[in-house]
C-alpha cells in the first residue's frame, strides 16, 4: 500500500517548497534584516527574518509565515513578496530555529500567532493590516491564529492545512510511523532535513519495526528518539476533547468574518484536513462570511500546493496545470488588503482542475461540482480476490455468493514489495498483484465515452468479520486500455469506528454489517473512453501504517504475540446491496457508462 496514500504529510519538501529562484533584480529591491526578536505574552521571544521593499516609502500590508522548518527555508518567498511591495517575515515557531522556548507541535501556535500579528501591526513598515502565508503546518497555524481573533489579522490563505484527528496525526483514527519521521525532523532547534529526507533510511526503519511485530507505541524507542509528543498523540486514538482543542470550535468558525482563500490538491495528503476546515467554516459561518471564502483544488500533491509541477507521482499533466500560485497570493492580498481588483482566476467561489482534460472548472460550492451520482453494485461469479479474476461493478444489484479474504497479521511478506517500490507513485500496480488472494477487486465495463468524474466517491459495503476488529483500506483507480492505471481516491476505516469516529464499538456478531466509507478524497478526472474503474478493498497490512492485530484491544499496545487472523466476507445480494457511488460532474446520458440511466441514486439503499 502506497505511503503517499496512507500517511499524513505534514512536512514540506525543502527543495520544492520555495518559490522559483528570485531574479537578481528582485533581490536588489529587498531590504534584509536578520535576527529580529518578537516578544510573546509569556516573555519567550520568537526569531524573525524580515524582508521589506527597499524603495518602500509608506507603511504597507505585511505577510508572515510561522514555521517549524527553520525560517531560512522560505528565503525565496521573502524576497519574492518584498520585491512585489509586501513586507514578509519568516518566523521560527517556539522552540525551533533561533526562537526561544520549547516546541510543542501545533498546540502552541494559536496564542503565538496572535502575538506575532499584533506585534507586526505596530511596526513602522506595516499599515496595520496583516496576513499569513504557508502550507501544511503553516496552513494549519493560520486557522489556529484566526480562531483567536487578533484585531489586525485581515485575511488568511491556508494551504494544505491539516485538521487534528482527521488527517493529523492519524487518518480516520489510524496512525502512521511517519509521525516519528516528522517528529525527528523537528527535534531540537536546528534543521534535520538530511535525516528527514533519507528515504532509504526511513524505509529500513519502518520495515524493521513492521517485521519485528513490536507494539506501535514502542516505535519511538526502537527508532532511537523517545518522544513524549508521540506518546501523547497515540494516547488519544480517536477524536476527543484533547484533539478538539487544536481546531476552531463551531462558535469560532461562526465568529470569523475574514476573507479566506483555501488551497489544496487532488493528491494532497492533507486534503482531508483542508476540506474539513473549509466545510466546518461554511457550515457555521454567517452568509457574509461564506461569501468571502474561496476554494481552489488543483492537480497537485502536497508540495505542489505551493509550487505546482507538471510531473509528480508518475503523472504528466498538461500546461494549464501550472498555475502561478505566488501570483495568485499577491492578487489575493492586493484585493483583500489594498483595494485591488478581484483575482481574475477566482471567477466563482470554487475552482478545480480536471486531470486528463487539462482544464480548470468553476462551481458555486463544493457540493455543486457533482451533478449526479451513478450507483454501481458489486458482484462476482467466483471469489473476487485476484486482479486477473475480479468481480464486477454494474447497474444491477449483485446476485453472486459472498467474496472473502483472510488477513493474517503474521504475514509480513508485503514489506519486501513496499521496500522496492516508489513511495510517491500514483501509477504503480505492483501492490495489487503482490496481494492476489489477500484482497477483493471489482471492475466496471469499459467506459463508452470520455466521462468527467468530479466530487467524492462513497462505498456502502456489507461486511462480516469473525474477529472484534480489523482495518480496511479502499482504493479506486482508472485502468486504461493499455493496462496502465492511476489512483483516483482512497479511504480507510477501522471496524470499531464504523458507527462513530468518537466512540469505538467492537464487532460482536458474525453477521454482515453495513460499513459506510464516506471519507474518500476529492477527485476530478476525465475518465477516457475504454477505461475502467477498479475498486480494491483489503486489509491495512503495511510497514507504513499502525498495525491492527484484530483482537479488539488497544491497537497501539498490541504486538505480534497477540495477533489472530481475521476472515473478511463481503456480501452483494438483494438483502445486502454493496454499492459504489460514483460522482459525475454533470447528468450523463445513458451511454456514458455501460450502466443505464436508471442506475442514478442520490443516496445509498438501506
Amino acid at each position: 500500500m502506497k505511503p503517499t496514500v496512507l500517511m499524513l504529510v505534514l512536512s514540506v519538501a525543502m527543495a520544492s517548497a520555495s518559490a522559483s529562484d528570485p531574479a537578481a533584480n528582485d533581490a536588489a529591491e529587498v531590504q534584509f534584516t536578520w535576527g529580529v526578536k518578537i516578544p510573546m505574552r509569556d516573555g519567550v521571544r520568537l526569531n524573525a527574518t524580515v524582508y521589506t521593499p527597499r524603495a518602500q516609502q509608506a507603511p504597507a500590508p505585511c505577510i508572515f509565515t510561522l514555521t517549524p522548518y527553520i525560517a531560512q527555508s522560505y528565503h525565496d518567498r521573502g524576497v519574492y513578496f518584498a520585491a512585489h511591495g509586501l513586507p514578509f517575515l519568516t518566523v521560527d515557531v517556539r522552540g525551533r530555529g533561533n526562537s526561544e522556548g520549547d516546541f510543542h507541535p501545533f498546540i502552541q501556535e494559536a496564542h503565538d500567532g496572535y502575538d506575532v500579528v499584533e506585534w507586526l501591526a505596530r511596526q513602522p513598515y506595516c499599515n496595520g493590516k496583516v496576513s499569513m502565508w504557508g502550507g501544511s503546518y503553516a496552513g494549519y497555524d493560520q486557522w489556529a491564529t484566526a480562531k483567536e481573533f487578533p484585531p489586525h489579522l485581515a485575511t488568511i490563505v491556508p494551504v494544505a492545512s491539516p485538521y487534528a484527528a482527521v488527517d493529523f496525526p492519524a487518518r480516520n483514527n489510524i496512525f502512521y510511523p511517519y509521525e516519528m519521521q516528522w517528529l525527528t525532523f523537528t527535534s531540537g532547534h536546528t534543521s534535520q532535513e538530511r535525516i528527514f529526507g533519507d528515504e532509504r533510511f526511513w524505509a529500513a526503519r519502518y520495515r524493521q519495526w513492521f517485521e519485528s511485530g513490536r507494539p506501535f507505541r514502542e516505535f519511538d524507542v526502537m527508532l532511537g528518539n523517545p518522544s513524549p509528543i508521540f506518546q501523547e498523540w497515540i494516547a488519544h486514538p480517536h477524536p476527543d476533547a484533547h484533539w478538539d482543542s487544536y481546531n476552531p470550535t463551531p462558535e469560532q468558525y461562526a465568529r470569523l468574518s475574514l476573507p479566506i482563500l483555501t488551497i489544496t490538491g487532488s493528491h494532497d495528503d492533507d486534503q482531508p484536513g483542508a476540506l474539513t476546515h473549509y466545510r466546518e467554516y461554511m457550515r457555521n459561518a454567517s452568509p457574509e462570511g461564506r461569501a468571502r471564502h474561496y476554494l481552489v483544488i488543483g492537480p497537485w500533491d502536497h508540495a505542489g500546493t505551493r509550487t505546482p509541477r507538471a510531473q509528480f507521482g508518475g503523472l504528466s499533466l498538461g500546461p494549464n496545470s501550472l498555475l502561478d500560485i505566488p501570483k495568485l497570493h499577491r492578487e489575493w492580498y492586493a484585493w483583500t488588503m489594498q483595494g485591488g481588483a478581484q483575482p481574475e482566476f477566482l471567477k466563482k467561489a470554487v475552482v478545480y482542475y480536471v486531470l486528463n482534460a487539462d482544464t480548470w472548472r468553476y462551481a458555486d460550492s463544493l457540493e455543486a461540482i457533482t451533478g449526479a451520482t451513478r450507483t454501481l453494485y458489486l458482484d462476482s461469479v467466483a471469489n473476487a480476490s485476484d486482479v486477473l479474476a475480479s468481480g464486477s461493478l454494474d447497474a444491477q444489484i449483485g446476485r453472486g455468493k459472498p467474496d472473502h479474504y483472510v488477513y493474517d497479521p503474521h504475514d509480513v511478506s508485503i514489506a519486501e514489495v513496499e521496500s522496492a517500490g516508489d513511495s510517491e507513485s500514483l501509477v504503480d500496480q505492483r501492490m495489487e498483484y503482490a496481494q492476489r488472494g489477500k484482497l477483493l477487486i471489482y471492475h466496471t465495463a469499459p467506459f463508452e465515452r470520455d466521462t468527467e468524474i468530479s466530487g467524492f466517491f462513497r462505498l456502502a459495503a456489507w461486511i462480516a468479520i469473525d474477529r472484534p476488529d480489523t482495518d480496511f483500506a479502499v482504493r479506486i483507480y482508472e485502468v486504461r486500455q493499455d493496462g496502465t492505471s492511476t489512483l483516483l481516491s482512497s479511504d480507510v476505516l477501522r471496524a470499531r469506528y464504523r458507527e462513530s469516529w468518537r466512540e469505538p464499538k467492537l464487532v460482536q456478531t458474525r453477521s454482515p454489517l453495513r460499513y459506510d466509507f464516506e471519507r474518500f478524497t476529492f477527485v476530478a478526472q476525465e475518465i477516457r473512453r475504454g477505461s475502467r474503474l477498479r475498486l480494491v478493498l483489503g486489509p491495512i497490512n503495511s510497514m507504513y501504517s499502525e498495525k491492527n492485530y484484530n483482537t479488539g484491544g488497544e491497537v497501539a499496545a498490541e504486538s505480534m504475540q497477540e495477533a489472530v487472523p481475521v476472515t473478511v466476507t463481503l456480501f452483494h445480494d438483494a438483502a445486502h446491496p454493496s454499492a459504489l457511488y460514483v460522482p459525475l460532474a454533470q447528468v450523463p446520458s445513458a451511454t456514458e457508462l455501460t450502466a443505464p440511466a436508471t442506475a442514478f441514486s442520490s443516496s445509498p439503499p438501506r
